[in-house]
């Protein structure tokens, strides 16, 4: 490890007493609650079943760090908060990610550097990516003891700015920046697809063979499995409508306002603007449609709400061939509710990181996207199984960083034991106990059906 000036760093006094600090502390970390996470993939198997998703062409004999001690290094580092590789400089060096990645701490034998990892997101394939891509599907559905009756999957695109000469990366008039343009595919917080596309597309380019594969493997998991397509107007298409129509999958999209659906709202929005002038309170009024728009092959059932607020009137529309519901229900039960997936995405992208795309490959950024996601599958799997019925909740990734992974602690190894001391001074050490105590309880890894 780096050797540091002993000389003492002397501060303002305390009154009559000297305050000084020094390098001396011993073999500490500031990441001790990331043993939080490596109980949670001891119970999930994620990074084991990611490493199986991979192939190693690297010559067995010469071999210093296995693959799956190099994924779990950078895994667990987006999670802990290192957005580069470059963290991982010194982060080698950290007793605590030797023993987050099954290694036993030795100063002599480091982790694998930022150049070793760089080599590894730079020789991924296609092939690999794409089984990468399915075990993230697959530890969704090992993540249910029974099977679910419903699942509602939202689609939605977001802009990833670029600053370089990346590989397909393009101008995005909308976003008014050079980007890539990446889907993602939650089900409530859970993450199934993190897909990273070019940005010269329709925003809807692959949705509908991302959700034919998923409806397969779903289904071969969950043969009677409801499943229900959410999103806004950008993956309202024809094909897309017809395909669920014809393989049993319900779908409820935004439809994009035009001159046919302003015409046949009329009547709808001249009655809410009486209502509004009689009583100058917001009114919401809910109606259905028989639309098809020239493209389409058939008509189809649209929700109308015929808003009027103080600044004027608001018409929405959604198509949808949930015929058993009302059109309130549907739109505000249903639609409305996926705006959440949008604090999911940006939970991905700003705490951990899945924008961090400047490699010059296209695939290596892929492969950095599919990293960040399966932090978040860590991240997302304590939430929603250790902390239901606590302060933290609800909390994102980064406010559970702050308040459970950043903890200070000293490191002392022996030959039986490594033991980490934490701050005698940290705030939630009952609520640190209870997190461990519920992940401990936790089932072992069971494998996915197939």
């Amino acid at each position: 490890m780096t050797e540091c000036n002993r000389e003492p760093l002397l501060f303002s006094s305390l009154g009559r007493q000297q305050v000084q600090a020094d390098f001396a502390g011993g073999t500490l970390t500031s990441d001790a609650g990331g043993l939080l996470l490596r109980e949670v993939d001891r119970r999930c198997g994620l990074i084991d079943a990611l490493a199986g998703c991979l192939s190693d062409a690297r010559d067995p004999s010469r071999i210093t760090h296995e693959l799956r001690m190099l994924l779990a290094q950078r895994i667990y580092g987006l999670a802990l908060g290192y957005e580069d590789l470059n963290d991982h400089t010194t982060l080698r060096q950290d007793p605590l990610f030797a023993v987050l990645t099954d290694q036993r701490p030795d100063p002599q034998q480091p982790l694998a550097s930022a150049p070793t990892l760089c080599r590894l997101e730079n020789r991924v394939t296609r092939a690999s990516l794409a089984r990468l891509a399915g075990g993230l599907v697959d530890q969704f559905i090992a993540s249910f003891a029974q099977p679910p009756a419903e699942l509602i999957l939202d689609f939605d695109a977001t802009d990833d700015p670029v600053h370089g000469m990346q590989e397909w990366r393009f101008f995005h008039g909308y976003y008014d920046h050079y980007c890539f343009l990446p889907l993602y595919v939650f089900c409530g917080s859970q993450l199934l697809v993190a897909y990273l596309r070019p940005s010269n597309i329709d925003g809807s380019l692959h949705t509908r063979p991302i959700l034919k594969l998923l409806v397969q493997r779903l289904r071969q998991a969950w043969p009677h499995v409801r499943i229900i397509l959410r999103g806004d107007s950008g993956f309202c298409r024809w094909k897309v409508l017809r395909w669920c129509e014809q393989n049993g999958v319900f779908y409820v999209l935004g439809l994009a306002r035009n001159g046919v659906l302003e015409r046949l709202a009329a009547p709808f929005m001249a009655a809410a603007q009486t209502q509004f002038q009689a009583t100058q309170e917001k009114v919401r009024n809910f109606h259905e449609v028989q639309y098809a728009a020239q493209t389409w092959d058939r008509q189809r059932r649209v929700i109308v709400k015929a808003e009027h607020l103080p600044e004027g009137p608001n018409a929405r529309f959604v198509v949808t061939n949930l015929a058993r519901l009302g059109p309130a229900r549907i739109y505000d039960e249903l639609y409305v509710a996926r705006g959440d997936m949008e604090n999911r995405i940006k939970e991905q992208q700003l705490a951990l990181f899945a924008d961090r795309t400047s490699c010059h490959n296209f695939l290596a950024n892929q492969f950095r996207v599919l990293l960040s996601a399966a932090a978040y599958v860590l991240v997302e799997t304590l939430r929603r199984t250790a902390l239901p019925g606590t302060e933290l909740e609800a909390a994102q990734a980064g406010t559970l960083r702050l308040k459970l992974f950043k903890v200070a602690a000293r490191v002392v190894t022996s030959v039986r034991r490594v033991i980490l001391h934490l701050s005698s001074a940290y705030p939630l050490a009952d609520l640190f106990r209870r997190v461990l105590a519920r992940l401990r309880a936790l089932p072992q890894p069971r494998p996915a059906p197939s």
